[in-house]
């Protein structure tokens, strides 16, 4: 069983998972291989009894689940960060504060083919792919025990992946992360001071400057932000004020997942494919009293620079190219 643990002096959760030690490593290099242990994948159509039972999926009316015919299926994950059944139990001993590992861990398969790829998805395919996490996280709102939903991605072995199938994950947790926290501040501060949403306002100034962003739809700007933490990360953000991910229309998530689609596949052809990541960031659940001021966005970051140790020592990160020379280059590829 996982453990929740609060690091005194910085106020931070982390799991303990043991269990996560015994997942099976399909990469035996650093390289993007989709055809990778193609023959035996639990992901592919047909391989369904090598899950968990699905949680959710899109496939044609009247076809049973857990068996083939789906366009996009959620399981369990075979080797959950956190279990659902069973209660929190906070304990305490000295400062330390810790609580039984109670959460969510899933896994959103993408495509019943080994070698689809998100970018290279059908806009209506990608779209089930983010109806599906949008389902997923208004079904774990109801359970009052969690308050954060992360979606995330991992691409290839740099990127922490261990299966080559394309897939996403979701991670509900019973507290607010302190990274969250942290930017639920920095909303609280700004408009406090502006009478605005600070994100809204980065993306008016992205708008009025023009020398980060991509590229615009009627509903979203891509963009470099500002200060960049890595080479080529980008933020997929909506134009017009929205809190959380989850309330999205399936027009808005139609949008979404074309936009999504293009700067994938400008990657593809300026990066040369590159291992990545992608974290949504998305408002609390269950919180009291009304929602906190907040703006959803996605942030996409291809893995080709490491984190080293002046990084994780001070949480400055070191860039090597410039937010404005990296729209220049992936521009001419939209």
């Amino acid at each position: 069983m996982s453990e929740l643990r609060r690091d005194p002096i910085s106020g931070r959760w982390v799991i303990i998972a043991p269990d996560r030690g015994s997942r099976p490593q399909d990469y035996e290099s650093s390289s993007v291989n989709v055809n990778s242990k193609k023959d035996s994948c639990p992901f592919c159509e047909g391989n369904e009894s090598e899950t968990p039972p699905e949680v959710y999926a899109e496939r044609a009316e009247g076809l049973p689940a857990d068996g083939p015919g789906w366009t996009v299926r959620v399981v369990s994950n075979k080797y959950p960060a956190l279990q659902i059944e069973g209660d929190l139990d906070p304990s305490s001993s000295g400062i330390y504060h810790s609580m039984r590992g109670i959460g969510a861990h899933e896994v959103l398969i993408e495509s019943p083919r080994h070698d689809d790829e998100l970018a290279t998805l059908s806009d209506d395919a990608r779209t089930g792919v983010f109806r599906a996490a949008r389902e997923r996280i208004l079904d774990l709102t109801g359970d009052r025990r969690f308050r954060y939903i992360q979606v995330f991605k991992n691409r290839g072995f740099e990127a922490g992946a261990t299966l080559d199938h394309g897939h996403s994950q979701l991670i509900a947790t019973p507290t607010v992360p302190r990274r969250l926290d942290e930017a639920l501040a920095g909303f609280a501060i700004h408009e406090r001071a502006n009478g605005a949403c600070v994100l809204c306002q980065i993306v008016k100034q992205e708008r009025d400057e023009g020398s980060r962003i991509l590229f615009e739809s009627s509903e979203f700007v891509v963009f470099q932000p500002f200060a960049a933490r890595f080479p080529f990360e980008t933020w997929v953000v909506p134009t017009r004020h929205a809190a959380a991910f989850e309330d999205a229309s399936d027009e808005l998530l139609a949008d979404f997942s074309r936009v999504l689609g293009r700067a994938l596949r400008a990657f593809r052809n300026v990066l040369e494919d590159p291992p990545y990541n992608f974290v949504l960031h998305t408002a609390p659940i269950n919180e009291p009293g009304p929602r906190p001021l907040f703006h959803w966005k996605l942030e996409v970051m291809p893995k080709l620079s490491r984190v080293a140790g002046f990084e994780w020592g001070t949480g400055f990160y070191i860039n090597a190219v410039s937010p404005e020379d990296a729209a220049a280059r992936l521009r001419p590829a939209l």
